[in-house]
């Protein structure tokens, strides 16, 4: 007989997990299972991705404890499609066949497989969907004049590169002005090249959060 573990879990403290245990150990018996254990969650959200009895379950699962699963339903694993894809992916790398009672859902076979290739197409879909809205309401936003990410911080880029040139360590002068030590040396580089025949830099007032224009003069 094969080795099945069964989970189980309630959102509630008021609600009764004894049913799913019955069904399922029903189900473990009509389907010649040997459950070797029970693991549930009480009153625990199933929008939660770390859970007591589902943590067990899965570290149990990577011992090769059993090579069946038995669930009431999708849901009880978890409430999102990607959390959903990502236990079902482990199980499938461990070679756990899952099973699902309600959905009458058997990853062992064609259809359960095929079934669970939909559901990961579906949400690739969904979040490239998410992806294009976001993106075009940062567009609307823009042309209407909204302000795309943290406010903008003025530095003295001059000063900066003085401070780094008099014998400041790039640490130092990165937390006095509150800007990257990347930034730093990006200053005092493009000064040095303005010493050796390029157009000097002139002191003056830079907008770091904002994308220097394509062809600006440091």
């Amino acid at each position: 007989m094969k080795k099945a573990a069964i989970y189980a879990r309630v959102s509630s403290n008021e609600q009764r997990i004894e049913s799913q245990l019955y069904d399922l150990r029903q189900l473990a018996e009509e389907r010649r299972l040997e459950v070797v254990k029970e693991y549930a969650d009480v009153g625990i959200s199933g929008t939660k991705a770390r859970r007591p009895g589902l943590d067990a379950l899965m570290a149990d699962a990577r011992q090769k404890k059993f090579t069946v699963v038995l669930v009431a339903a999708f849901d009880r694993v978890a409430r999102s499609t990607k959390h959903f894809l990502h236990v079902m992916d482990e199980f499938d790398s461990l070679g756990v066949v899952f099973v699902s009672r309600r959905e009458n859902v058997d990853t062992s076979g064609p259809m359960g497989r095929l079934f669970l290739t939909l559901i990961g197409s579906i949400a690739e879909l969904e979040a490239e969907l998410i992806r294009e809205r976001v993106k075009a309401g940062m567009r609307r936003a823009r042309l209407d004049g909204v302000r795309i990410g943290r406010a903008p911080k003025d530095v003295d880029r001059a000063a900066i590169v003085r401070d780094r040139l008099s014998g400041m360590t790039l640490t130092a002068v990165s937390r006095k002005w509150g800007i990257s030590r990347s930034l730093v040396c990006k200053l005092v580089k493009r000064t040095r090249a303005g010493e050796e025949g390029l157009p000097p830099m002139q002191p003056q007032v830079v907008d770091i959060t904002q994308p220097s224009p394509v062809g600006a003069s440091w």
